[in-house]
Formats: structure tokens, C-alpha cells, sequence
């Protein structure tokens, strides 16, 4: 079975783009434009792995990963944060981001990150 991913992501440019990507490398993506909706979403197909915009409407990325990070049935889940701004790093990996990675970013990058997150994901089951 395809490794499954939940991009939570609010411009839907990017969000094409980054499924399209990774569909295409032979994963099942799930997609939310929003934080709230995302933890609704989590809970009803627990992805093998994250890929969180920090910036969204409603609930940002950080409060979601917050609320990752607090819930036990998700605490582990491998999640790499996406933002524009390069200053946000140090807040993700406060909060428990697993990977960081600034936007724009290059189709191989960000294969070889998500290839990479899969595989220790694995490992730890």
C-alpha cells in the first residue's frame, strides 16, 4: 500500500503542485486548506506523514502542530513545516516540526526529504 501523505497547505497553486509531485512518486496524498479541518481529517485517515504550511487562515501551522505534538495518537508522526518567511525555523523546531523547509523549494528537495521522513517513519514502527 502507497505511503500517505496529508498536505495541509492554503495556496492552491502550491498545493497542486506539491501533489502532483508526490502522487506522481507513487504516494496516496490528502490535501486540507486549512489547520481545523486538517485535525478533523488526520483522525478519519492517519497519514504516514505530514507537510504543514506554518502560515494558514483560521489555525496556523504552529497550532496544529501544537495539537500534534499533544495528542499521544499523533505525537510521533513525522511533520515538516513549510513557510516563505526563513526566520520561522527556530519557532517549528520548537514546536516539533521534524524537517523545515522554506518555500520556494526544488522538486528533488523536496522528494528527497519526504522519501527520507518515510523511511525513518518506518523505522520507528
Amino acid at each position: 500500500m502507497a505511503a500517505h501523505v496529508l498536505l495541509i497547505e492554503d495556496e492552491p497553486n502550491i498545493a497542486e503542485a506539491i501533489r502532483f509531485l508526490l502522487s506522481r512518486e507513487g504516494l496516496r496524498v490528502s490535501h486540507s486548506a486549512e489547520g481545523a479541518a486538517a485535525l478533523v481529517l488526520m483522525r478519519q485517515d492517519r497519514p504516514d506523514l505530514v507537510i504543514l504550511d506554518h502560515m494558514l487562515p483560521g489555525m496556523s501551522g504552529l497550532e496544529v502542530l501544537t495539537a500534534l505534538r499533544a495528542d499521544p495518537s499523533s505525537r510521533g508522526l513525522p511533520v515538516m513545516m513549510l513557510t516563505a518567511r526563513g526566520r520561522d525555523r527556530e519557532m517549528a523546531e520548537r514546536a516539533g516540526a521534524d524537517r523545515f523547509m522554506t518555500k520556494p523549494f526544488s522538486n528533488a528537495e523536496m522528494i528527497a526529504e519526504v522519501r527520507s521522513m518515510l523511511e525513518r517513519g518506518q523505522d520507528r514502527q
